[in-house]
């Protein structure tokens, strides 16, 4: 109960003692009195996705899959159809408000419009949810998976949000569930592209007490059928075309894992997360980091260029051609 505390997920009821006591007092749970410390970016990102619950299980919902100039898109929505049902289910005093909520989703990379060439607009314009709520995965489920099998080769694991307290484990860090633990996010840093804990055989050390996540081994395989070279993608005439991503991070963080070096590639990808939604796939080759050429550098440096980098990712891949 202590460590609830500690976390801020109970509390005495007039907040008079820190320390959780045996006795005949008071206790809540911050959730339930509306005192939880969110900050803004985990506020936006719960309301976006309460929002998404609301329109997908409605029976008459207006989230449809659309086509504009022969591309079919998932999950759209005209915007004067949002702004007329934000104001009609009571979730925006008027059109103007409406609007001003809209344009928050789009800024944190909830919703876009569908090719990115328009900000927020109370028209006729198309957009969609970039973020598929119901395919947000939790990491225990993809170490699970076949491809994401623990081995010895790579000392980090996929999808964590952000480091403990400094003094503890080095190795520990608190998993994706969007459900229960994407309110410990703090103002720190978005990590999930991949962590940051050095040493082989790296696990998630979490005290089972806080049923957060058993210790788990998580040294995924390559996914890579051999070893690829710089001079390989970069002959002219090779099997490689470049693309450029722009990945808009949410409130868990950019979702996918980079690994090797010269050249490193993307080792997994959420498929419920903003590089998803922005086209980046297994086996690409991290070309370019916001203007940076990395083809030279190592996953830990590239990783470091993302997470202390802005919260819109540019990034340069080079895909093989099939």
């Amino acid at each position: 109960m202590q460590k609830l505390m500690d976390h801020n997920i109970i509390h005495h009821v007039c907040d008079e003692h820190l320390d959780y006591k045996d006795a005949k007092l008071l206790y809540r749970f911050r959730k339930d009195d509306g005192t939880f410390p969110l900050n803004k970016d985990v506020k936006v990102f719960m309301r976006g996705q309460s929002l998404y619950e609301t329109l997908i299980n409605a029976e008459d919902t207006f989230l449809k899959v659309r086509e504009e100039n022969a591309v079919k898109y998932q999950r759209t929505f005209l915007s004067c159809e949002m702004v007329d049902w934000l104001v009609q289910e009571g979730e925006a005093a008027n059109r103007k408000e409406a609007v001003e909520l809209c344009q928050t989703l789009l800024e944190h990379g909830i919703i876009q419009h569908v090719s990115g060439r328009h900000q927020f607009y109370d028209s006729d314009l198309l957009y969609q949810f970039r973020i598929n709520f119901r395919r947000r995965r939790r990491l225990t489920e993809l170490l699970n998976e076949n491809s994401l099998r623990a081995s010895s080769d790579s000392p980090d694991s996929p999808f964590c949000l952000r480091k403990l307290n400094p003094e503890q484990n080095s190795s520990s860090f608190l998993s994706v569930q969007p459900n229960k633990e994407i309110k410990l996010v703090s103002a720190v840093r978005r990590s999930s592209v991949t962590s940051l804990a050095g040493g082989a055989n790296a696990y998630f050390n979490l005290s089972p007490s806080l049923g957060l996540l058993p210790a788990v081994e998580c040294n995924p395989k390559s996914v890579l059928k051999r070893p690829i070279t710089n001079e390989e993608l970069l002959t002219p005439g090779a099997p490689y075309v470049k693309k450029t991503l722009t990945i808009v991070g949410d409130a868990v963080g950019w979702g996918f894992v980079v690994r090797g070096g010269q050249p490193c590639h993307i080792q997994a990808v959420d498929p419920g997360g903003p590089a998803a939604a922005a086209g980046m796939k297994v086996c690409q080759f991290v070309y370019s980091v916001n203007g940076i050429y990395v083809l030279h550098l190592d996953y830990q440096t590239i990783s470091s260029l993302i997470m202390t980098g802005p919260r819109t990712l540019v990034m340069e891949v080079m895909e093989g051609i099939e």
